[in-house]
């Protein structure tokens, strides 16, 4: 038995670990690289094992860090069985398609710009297509019940555990045994933070000999929940006020949806005007509501009161969606709305035209709501830049910046320290986390050998 790890091994994106037991390669997520240009370039790059020799991909969530390469896997040869939940499913060909429309786009234009060159050298291609990303789900398999073990072969059981993290996100358990030896693997995959809307919170950790854990907080504590939501009511009474628009660069996944809960409750309890004009003005989290609505059963029970009352979670009354180009190019002419846009952490999609057009105005302002990688637009911006480069244009940044953790959909230091403790492992890896986080975090661990795996490295388990 031997685990390795090839992805998100001190740094933040790309989550995909190995391990072999019986003959038997299980991977663990297979996601993308994001954030700079060369990162990005890493998605390219050699899995690190024969992609045609893994029996089994368990998805623990459909973040495109943790499933984006999964189209590329299949494309080079695998041919096994991918298990995760249906509302994991359901996501993961949303965020694919999307992902593959992505990755032709870019190649489109690269080879635009270089056919203008004397010599424009051989074509661009994209990492996969969309009909590759289709392709994927023919090797799909629902998992149906939590906690349940699902043998997968002789020796090797699995048990998905509710994560908290996004719809029907999980943390893995692996029970193994080869030459009469046995030993557990649990998988955080991403873990969620407790008392969320939406979302159930995580499960208690089942006890194993051996964690790997994500530690993309690991170094903090999340703001108080009802600080961070009377933050945001601020800055967009504030900013409506003097008829500026609010920008929310947020992931189409959890975060829109979260984010709309609460902009429902102030409306509601009157603590934002009843008139607040709100545009979700992204196609992808448009589609992703949709699939939340269709995924009850993995609400928490504060939802579920919002359902049996006969309301939509998700919607209040002036809320406008903005599928097509040319809506979204109409909320260049508006002011004071409130405008939720991917991509959260501002790398591409439309949130990237709305901070051209608006962050250059003292009167607007950008709330950020989730997590930003260093070398993205949304951290260069957080950090305090006077200027920033869009779309080859230089623009001050004269709006008024908020930055507002609570919202995280990941565990904070203390949730990660009581999930840890609950499973007791004898062994730990830190991954998904950047480096300096993880060596803070791994002194906090106590009774427990702590391993910050390389990239592509193996050990014994």
């Amino acid at each position: 038995m031997q685990i390795s790890f090839h992805g998100a091994a001190r740094s933040v994106t790309g989550s995909c670990h190995m391990v072999t037991c019986n003959g038997k390669n299980i991977l663990i997520d297979c996601g993308l690289y994001q954030g700079s240009r060369a990162l990005a370039e890493e998605n390219a790059n050699d899995f690190g094992f024969d992609p045609a020799s893994i029996d089994f991909l368990l998805l623990t969530h459909a973040h495109l860090d943790h499933c984006g390469r999964i189209p590329l896997l299949v494309k080079q040869g695998f041919a096994g069985r991918v298990l995760c939940t249906s509302a994991t499913r359901e996501l993961t060909r949303l965020v694919l398609l999307d992902s593959a429309k992505i990755q032709e786009e870019d190649a489109k234009y690269q080879n635009y710009k270089a056919a203008k060159r004397k010599n424009p050298g051989p074509p661009v291609e994209p990492l996969y297509t969309t009909v590759d990303a289709l392709n994927v789900f023919d090797f799909f398999v629902d998992i149906a019940r939590w906690e349940k073990p699902h043998q997968l072969a002789p020796g090797i059981a699995v048990t998905f555990y509710d994560a908290g993290h996004i719809l029907g996100s999980a943390c893995i358990l692996l029970q193994l045994e080869e030459n009469g030896q046995k030993r557990s693997v649990l998988f955080s995959g991403d873990l969620g933070s407790s008392d969320r809307a939406i979302m159930p919170d995580p499960a208690r950790a089942p006890h194993a000999d051996v964690v790997v854990m994500e530690t993309t907080y690991g170094n903090r504590r999340h703001k108080d929940l009802k600080q961070s939501i009377d933050e945001l009511f601020t800055a967009i009474n504030t900013t409506v006020a003097r008829h500026g628009n609010v920008l929310i660069p947020s992931f189409a996944l959890e975060r829109s949806q979260e984010i709309l809960y609460y902009l429902r409750e102030g409306v509601e309890q009157g603590a934002l005007p009843v008139n607040l004009r709100v545009y979700l003005d992204s196609p992808m989290a448009i589609s992703a509501t949709e699939i939340f609505r269709r995924h009850p059963e993995c609400f928490d029970e504060e939802t579920w009161q919002v359902l049996m009352t006969g309301r939509d979670p998700f919607s209040l009354p002036s809320l406008h969606y903005s599928r097509e180009a040319a809506d979204s190019m109409a909320l260049k002419n508006m002011d004071g709305v409130v405008i939720i846009a991917g991509s959260g952490m501002a790398t591409g999609g439309r949130i990237r035209h709305h901070l051209r057009n608006n962050l250059w105005k003292p009167e607007a302002a950008v709330v950020f709501v989730g997590f930003a990688a260093q070398g993205t637009l949304a951290r260069t911006i957080i950090d305090g830049a006077d200027e920033v480069r869009i779309f080859q244009e230089e623009i001050a940044v004269n709006a008024s910046i908020h930055t507002i953790n609570g919202f995280s959909a990941h565990a904070d230091q203390q949730e990660l320290l009581t999930w840890h403790a609950q499973a007791a492992p004898a062994r730990t890896f830190l991954v998904h986390g950047e480096e300096s986080i993880m060596q803070g975090f791994a002194e906090l661990l106590g009774n427990t050998e702590v391993i910050l795996p390389e990239a592509h490295s193996s050990h014994i388990l």
